[in-house]
């Protein structure tokens, strides 16, 4: 079915390019965490044309289940300018059984426009297996057979750790590099693959992300905002905090970005939730954030000493603290957590940002706290970077295959998941590397397939054609 020509034609300025699609959808349905996340809930989100139409949401557990009606979706109306206004859909599928099956069903004025089958959260009790991958939605070659490997993967929920799409984060880029992808209706490693409408997405913000808060440049800017549904359960902060830097923006377009956003602005940004028996700990790392704030350290202090009981603790942001890429070495701004994350037993931390796969040793690091060294950008005036100096200890008896228990945390950058690679001219010069990495590969794109099953977990680093370059597995 086609849209009606009125609706169609509104809808053009939207894609950009991009190819408009046929049918009652902007995008088609999306899993996601919801802003207040349950083991037995997950939201189903999608965007349409702006128009008042009569949607509803059925559902049924496992193949042979009754189907039952959603609660009544939600929308929000996003009218910014340059974009055709459309509208995004929330519904709730409650109840469902953890890691099993279930149908849903999108009907609009009574009539069924879309179904597809997902998997609920699993329990603590269940393996799992998750995929990440940092850096992704560039619309370069190596983006598309990465997004077919993850689905060939069959993972239980996907986590991006920042850079979503390029190169501002914009409604406009999310519709060239990013639903297109991740959202296909048929898997392909030349076009893309169904994922987002079957498999749960939890991602955390980058700098080309919510990095630029110019709104009158870019007024369809920080679409993290708008199409993102994650949990609300981080710090509480204002413009112009140590967590918000201030919009730029005209009245008019400050009102069309707080609208559509919703709740979720601004505090979408630092979160947590649990996935089996699992805790993630999510923060924004971009340099407006001052993590030296006394009141940010105490959030994350907290979160991980209320996760205690958690058999695995994980921690994702975007700039890695401790990288040896010569490419934003000089951003360190993310050591200032390492404490913290010693102190609440972290596991791993998955960064992006750096367009390569690197790992670290187990490690603890004990800042010198002489304070932070400002390092200017290009221009001479700007602050690029943050250098925090002190002391790592590293466990270097860890191999991952016959020591499998590690004295401290490992830090895993995975930020090769389709944007231009970083310093390949690195990979084989270990002169190069900083004492604390153990492995740098930055010659191919890759993403990290990673596999829970209770007390167990490994991981793998693997290409778009399935060549494994790495693997190691952490036992407790």
């Amino acid at each position: 079915m086609r849209l009606p020509g009125i609706l169609l034609a509104a809808t053009l300025p939207l894609f950009l390019g991009a190819a408009v699609p046929e049918g009652p959808f902007v995008v088609k349905p999306y899993l996601q965490l919801g802003h207040t996340p349950a083991p037995d809930k997950l939201a189903l989100l999608w965007h349409a044309p702006d128009a008042d139409t009569a949607w509803s949401v059925e559902y049924r557990i496992g193949a042979d289940g009754a189907w039952k009606k959603a609660d009544a979706p939600r929308a929000s109306r996003v009218a910014v300018t340059g974009i055709a206004p459309h509208r995004v859909y929330r519904a709730a599928l409650s109840g469902l059984e953890p890691g099993g099956t279930f149908t849903y069903r999108v009907n609009q004025g009574g009539k069924e426009v879309f179904s597809a089958e997902g998997r609920a959260p699993k329990s603590a009790g269940q393996p799992y297996r998750f995929v990440a991958f940092g850096d992704c939605g560039a619309g370069t070659t190596d983006q598309k057979p990465l997004a077919y490997r993850a689905f060939l993967a069959k993972p239980d929920f996907v986590v991006i750790p920042g850079d979503i799409v390029y190169e501002e984060g914009r409604i406009s880029e999310y519709h060239e590099t990013f639903w297109p992808v991740y959202n296909a209706d048929e898997p392909s490693p030349a076009t893309g693959v169904p994922l987002l409408r079957s498999t749960l997405f939890v991602a955390a913000p980058g700098n080309h992300d919510t990095g630029n808060r110019d709104l009158d440049k870019h007024a369809d800017g920080l679409g993290y905002f708008l199409y993102w549904d994650q949990p609300l359960n981080g710090p509480l902060a204002k413009e112009g905090s140590a967590i918000v830097p201030p919009l730029i923006a005209s009245e008019a377009n400050r009102r069309a970005f707080t609208s559509a956003a919703g709740d979720a602005y601004p505090r979408m940004t630092n979160f947590s939730f649990d996935y089996g028996n699992a805790h993630w700990t999510i923060v924004d790392s971009n340099p407006y954030v001052d993590w030296t704030n006394p009141e940010l350290l105490k959030w994350v202090e907290r979160d991980l000493a209320a996760a205690q009981r958690a058999t695995w603790r994980f921690v994702m942001f975007h700039h890695p603290p401790f990288n040896s890429a010569r490419e934003h070495l000089e951003q360190q701004q993310t050591r200032a957590l390492a404490p913290l994350f010693e102190a609440g037993n972290v596991d791993v931390v998955f960064n992006g940002h750096v367009h390569n796969y690197q790992r670290s040793f187990p490690m603890r690091f004990k800042p010198d706290n002489k304070g932070t060294l400002l390092v200017g950008g290009r221009d001479g005036k700007t602050v690029r970077g943050r250098v925090i100096n002190g002391r790592w200890a590293l466990d270097k008896a860890f191999d991952g295959r016959n020591d499998t228990t590690p004295d401290g945390v490992i830090y895993l950058i995975t930020g090769a998941g389709g944007q231009k690679l970083y310093n390949p001219e690195q990979q084989d010069d270990r002169d190069s590397w900083q004492g604390f990495t153990d492995k740098f590969i930055s010659k191919v794109h890759s993403l990290t397939i990673a596999e829970v099953d209770g007390k167990t977990l490994t991981i793998r680093q693997v290409t778009g054609d399935g060549q494994e370059l790495d693997r190691f597995t952490v036992t407790k």
